[in-house]
């Protein structure tokens, strides 16, 4: 389908539909006695019964199953800030996916502020109707501190999708890629390029997995020690990362390089610089629509595997891989805090969906259609939680 035929086909869609989602009940209202029980008299009852033992809503309510999808449109992914309003059909999308795919109820709250502090008192005011929250598109470097204070100041889970969904789902991939070219995490150098909220996601949840040779690059240069120009999350990074202390920018650190991760822009990794990699190289172009390097390219460079953020390419890394089946495990573990173990199980999770048999340069990561893929994850996720819990017995 042509572009400009996809495009109005979508705004009919969504036009005929007027949106994506709808409140519908659980329960029939068609009789007296029915309202009796969903409604007054009998829902003093369920109130009274939460009032005494709070914890009760989680079985009582919607609340049990129940995510919030907070944003602010400041960071929508290939629009950029286009406010709360225009990021809503995004967060429709996002509803509809939990469902679909995990079973989770999700609800899109888009917030009309960039106030740090007013979308954390927000989040906070409303979080007794939820399990989780799952932030979407809200800019670095703010989004470092709304989802770290609210983790500090709420009971619920709260996970940055556009981090630590992106970061799970290149981990799983990697685990599988680097069974195809014989290699190991401990022995592999690795470039992230992009060093905002995705690339600083992906360095942490990769050197937590074992990685120890990972380099962050930005368009202003390498994140190293004492660059000038970095926020503070990039300058924790630096204390962890390019250990060699390479300078300058990404020709100088993708030379003898493994694995090259793209969360940045368009063609900004060449061919030639693919070559400077090292042997069977490792290429996640993950920059959407149009990738870091177009894959054809990258193959024809000596490129092993290659994956980018496209459905119409082989290796799609997507975000829709991780994040349902994540919250599903944590808010049937009913944890507060959705940790790297967890997420380190999600990814582990995640790749032994395709099957020794099955993998091959072309198949790393399961399509993101795949609905056993969340259930995979839920299940990984539980069991990692399990065998925490048995360990502090």
């Amino acid at each position: 389908m042509m572009r400009e035929d996809l495009s109005k086909e979508t705004l009919n869609l969504h036009r005929a539909f007027r949106g994506k989602i709808e409140i519908a009940s659980k329960m029939p209202v068609d009789t007296e006695e029915d309202l009796s029980l969903v409604y007054t008299p009998g829902v003093a009852d369920i109130c009274r019964a939460i009032a005494d033992e709070p914890e009760q809503a989680d079985e009582l309510t919607s609340k049990g199953n129940m995510v919030a999808i907070v944003t602010d449109g400041t960071a929508v992914l290939g629009l950029g800030d286009i406010g709360p309003k225009a990021a809503l059909p995004v967060m429709e999308g996002k509803s509809m996916l939990f469902k679909k795919f995990a079973g989770v109820d999700a609800f899109p709250l888009c917030l009309d502020t960039q106030n740090t502090e007013e979308i954390i008192s927000i989040i906070k005011a409303l979080a007794s109707t939820f399990s989780g929250v799952n932030l979407e598109d809200i800019s670095a470097p703010r989004c470092f501190e709304i989802e770290e204070r609210l983790k500090q100041e709420l009971d619920i889970p709260v996970f940055h999708d556009d981090q630590h969904g992106t970061a799970i789902v290149v981990l799983a991939a990697l685990l599988n890629s680097l069974k195809i070219v014989n290699k190991s995490i401990q022995h592999t150098k690795v470039v992230v390029n992009g060093a905002g909220a995705a690339g600083i996601a992906i360095a942490d949840l990769l050197l937590y997995a074992g990685f120890t040779d990972v380099t962050l690059v930005s368009l202003e240069g390498v994140v190293e020690k004492g660059a000038s120009w970095m926020n503070s999350r990039q300058a924790s990074m630096a204390e962890r990362t390019n250990l060699k202390g390479v300078h300058g920018g990404l020709n100088e650190v993708i030379v003898g390089a493994d694995i090259f991760i793209g969360v940045s822009a368009p063609d900004v990794l060449s061919k030639e610089q693919v070559q400077k990699m090292n042997r069977d190289p490792i290429i996640f172009a993950m920059a959407n629509p149009i990738p870091e390097i177009d894959p054809s390219e990258a193959l024809e460079a000596g490129a092993a595997v290659v994956g980018t953020g496209r459905s119409d390419y082989p290796n799609q890394i997507n975000n829709l891989l991780a994040f349902p089946g994540i919250f599903k495990g944590a808010i049937d573990k009913k944890v507060r805090d959705i940790t790297m173990d967890m997420k380190v199980a999600a990814a582990e999770g995640i790749s032994r969906v395709v099957t020794d048999e099955e993998l091959r340069p072309e198949y790393v990561i399961p399509s993101a259609l795949n609905k056993t893929v969340a259930l995979t994850v839920a299940e990984a996720v539980e069991q990692m939680v399990s065998e925490k819990e048995e360990c502090l017995v």
